[in-house]
């Protein structure tokens, strides 16, 4: 049945994306509790994790965007706390902390990996052809033993490997780990994967849902993303999930047929565009955050330019003289734009959140951002546990901040 096509403006979809990203409400007054944060993560439908620890790890940056200061410990009780875990590390958008809920529509997946199945990650099928002895091996160690990190396996656990400087031991856990075989029961210091047999680690009623078939479980996955984003193009919304064109070509046409995505128009937008019928359509965004640059808010850089005209690129692997903004630059949200860009660390040997620059965006006023971002920033390093905010006068917005 065709439905008629809607027409968006430009300010109407960002606001739209806002809201579905949880920035269409204020933030709570008092204390963050787990039904919040459940909650919020909820609505996200997955928080990505990243290595890289300059200023704190990504997954734990999105809630405090949303929700303020919080209790980081609640979230990894959340997802390492044993019969308390609610969520499970797999690769959802990149490797990510994904409610417990979504393990079965992502068994497809795993099937994939197992099966060296096309269309998957290519090392994961090489690696499955080429390595099934010893990976086997590695697999039986953990059954024997109990969790194990990559350090802990009694061979494979040094040599040098050919994927991202992995160990061979490495490579055979995370092969386990995409197949769905092994799960991350636990972290060891700040970023060692523990690994144990899934059957140890999900809980048994989880384990015990139907799986549901390729497509019943990509629709569902498309939904969520739909959710999340409010209004998005095909690409946006089968990259939330990571899945391939051919896997959400017919998904998304159906989901069209039966009322549950919109096909709208949305000014300046060269592609086609769908709407959740269920979007929020805020008048306003009040909104105050600095997003770290794994946020899906910005994550898919292409979208961020379209919904706020904002080009970003994140600079960590671009030669110091080369970079144009920062080494770990975080986007300024205020109200419902991006208006600035802010280079930041946690010094935590001295106790200090470090500003090494700022900068306004093109039209945005100096004038309106400084007090707020100042306060975004005392705010971030009162959660971080950090004395001291430190600017240095660098970026078009560096030295106003200085001043104020």
């Amino acid at each position: 049945m065709a439905r008629r096509r809607e027409i968006l403006s430009a300010a109407t979809a960002r606001r739209i994306a806002l809201a579905a990203q949880g920035f269409g409400e204020a933030r709570p007054d008092g204390p963050v509790g787990l039904r919040q944060i459940r909650r919020m993560i909820d609505r996200l439908g997955l928080l990505q994790i990243d290595s890289v620890n300059v200023l704190v790890r990504a997954h734990y940056l999105p809630l405090f965007s949303r929700l303020g200061p919080y209790d980081t410990a609640m979230l990894d009780r959340l997802a390492w706390g044993g019969r308390k875990r609610t969520l499970f590390e797999y690769w959802g958008h990149e490797a990510s902390l994904l409610p417990l809920d979504a393990q079965p529509l992502l068994r497809w997946r795993m099937a994939r990996a197992a099966t060296g199945t096309a269309g998957f990650k290519g090392w994961v099928v090489r690696y499955g052809q080429e390595r099934r002895a010893f990976i086997e091996t590695v697999r039986r160690q953990i059954e024997d033993r109990g969790p194990l990190s990559a350090a802990d396996l009694t061979e494979g656990g040094k040599s040098a490997g050919k994927w991202w400087g992995w160990s061979e031991g490495k490579q055979a856990l995370e092969w386990l780990f995409i197949a769905g075989q092994v799960t991350t029961s636990g972290r060891r210091g700040a970023f060692e994967r523990v690994y144990d047999l899934t059957e140890r680690v999900i809980p048994a009623d989880v384990l015990a849902r139907p799986t549901p078939d390729d497509g019943d479980a990509q629709r569902t996955l498309l939904r969520m993303a739909a959710r999340a984003l409010g209004v998005a193009t095909e690409y946006d919304l089968r990259d939330y999930f990571r899945l391939r064109p051919e896997d959400t070509k017919a998904r998304l046409a159906e989901l069209v047929e039966a009322g549950e995505l919109l096909p709208v128009k949305v000014e300046g937008w060269t592609h086609a565009a769908y709407l959740d019928p269920r979007a929020h359509f805020a008048r306003s965004i009040e909104a105050r955050a600095l997003l770290v640059p794994f946020d899906p808010l910005v994550w898919e850089r292409d979208r961020a330019e379209r919904l706020f005209g904002f080009r970003y690129r994140i600079e960590i692997y671009t030669p110091i003289e080369k970079r144009q903004f920062g080494y770990y630059v975080l986007p300024f949200l205020l109200g419902d734009r991006l208006v600035a860009r802010v280079d930041l660390k946690a010094d935590r040997a001295n106790s200090r959140l470090l500003v090494h620059a700022a900068h306004a965006e093109p039209g945005a006023k100096p004038a309106e951002i400084v007090e707020p971002l100042r306060a975004e920033l005392r705010l971030m390093a009162d959660w971080l546990g950090l004395e001291a905010v430190k600017i240095t006068p660098a970026g078009s917005l560096g030295r106003a901040l200085v001043r104020s």
